[in-house]
């Protein structure tokens, strides 16, 4: 097993494909001209199964494959399949604008769950978050994908004076429609204008919710990151991810694994492992994975605490969001 100094056991890898995507969200690729990582620098499909292999010998029983948007990859499809092959719940986490050509292969590889990103019910809005005019196709996709039988989850990243007066709008969406909204909390991350103003808090998420709807806890699961909710006689949920007003770290198992082969044991880490370079050089890993976990710190990278509200952005060492992996 792979567990850190507080005796949290970790089990779920996430795996970036890449720091590329076809979005330009400006709290994820906070610039315009942006220095992608070289193809060589990127871990190859083989030597991502390989890596992934090892962590599931220790004991990962679920992966998730992030990016950037991780469905750009000409690969993809053959890393999808790779993984595939191991004995893990996989997952994915996508912008879903491409989600309409990886139907098949998705369901091949046993995928059942996915991820969507989606800010905005808005097609204009959509533009100016995104930069790019891909809101039909988002939306076509997310209704895809529920006919096509899978668990969709739409992560909306909840912004004050930008898109939470749409709250409301997500969920009304749950009522006719199986979709699980997850709103989660505006984090810092280099680069991508953060300040403490823009938190919209689960508080205050919960309390527009409630000026229009009733609404009940769900059972919490094990490791569970989302705290999750439901208005009787909808089809679907709703949850909020509250890592900036009410962080879940005492119980985390999660380990990130970016697309250029560094280790990151908290999303909030300023320390990196590399893994890629050694495996290039037939040099033991396992060893760098268990150093890696044991410096884990007990929460939020050990760079900041709970008081959000004191925390300055520039002061976090860490990467942008986009190559880290969501």
């Amino acid at each position: 097993m792979i567990v850190d100094k507080h005796h949290r056991v970790h089990n779920y890898l996430r795996i970036s494909l890449t720091d590329n995507c076809n979005l330009r969200c400006f709290y994820c690729m906070p610039e315009d001209e942006y220095d992608f990582a070289t193809a060589e620098q990127l871990m190859q499909p083989a030597e991502i199964e390989t890596l992934a292999r090892l962590f599931v010998d220790q004991g990962i029983t679920k992966i998730r494959l992030t990016g950037g948007e991780p469905l750009v990859r000409k690969d993809a499809k053959e890393i999808i399949r790779r993984l595939a092959q191991l004995p893990v719940t996989l997952t994915l986490t996508t912008n879903g604008t491409r989600l309409h050509d990886f139907v098949d292969v998705l369901k091949e590889s046993r995928v059942q769950s996915v991820n969507i990103s989606l800010d905005t019910l808005q097609a204009d809005k959509f533009q100016l978050l995104t930069k790019r005019d891909h809101f039909a196709i988002v939306q076509q996709n997310i209704q895809l994908m529920i006919e096509q039988g899978f668990h969709v989850k739409v992560n909306m990243v909840v912004m004050r004076d930008v898109n939470d007066a749409e709250i409301v709008d997500f969920i009304a969406w749950t009522k006719n429609t199986p979709v699980h909204v997850r709103f989660i909390e505006f984090m810092p991350f280099t680069g991508n204008r953060w300040t403490s103003n823009k938190v919209f808090t689960m508080e205050e998420i919960l309390a527009v919710v409630a000026e229009q709807y009733d609404f009940i806890p769900l059972k919490p699961e094990k490791n569970e990151t989302a705290k999750k909710f439901m208005v009787p006689g909808h089809q679907g949920t709703f949850a909020v991810i509250s890592t900036m007003s009410a962080h879940f770290c005492g119980d985390c198992n999660r380990i990130r694994l970016t697309a250029d082969g560094k280790m990151k044991n908290c999303l909030f880490s300023k320390d990196e492992t590399d893994l890629l370079t050694p495996l290039r050089l037939n040099q033991p890993v396992l060893p760098l994975i268990h150093q890696s976990i044991a410096t884990k710190a007990v929460q939020l990278g050990g760079q900041f605490t709970q008081d959000y509200e004191q925390l300055q952005a520039e002061i976090i060492q860490n990467r942008s969001m986009i190559t880290i992996g969501g």
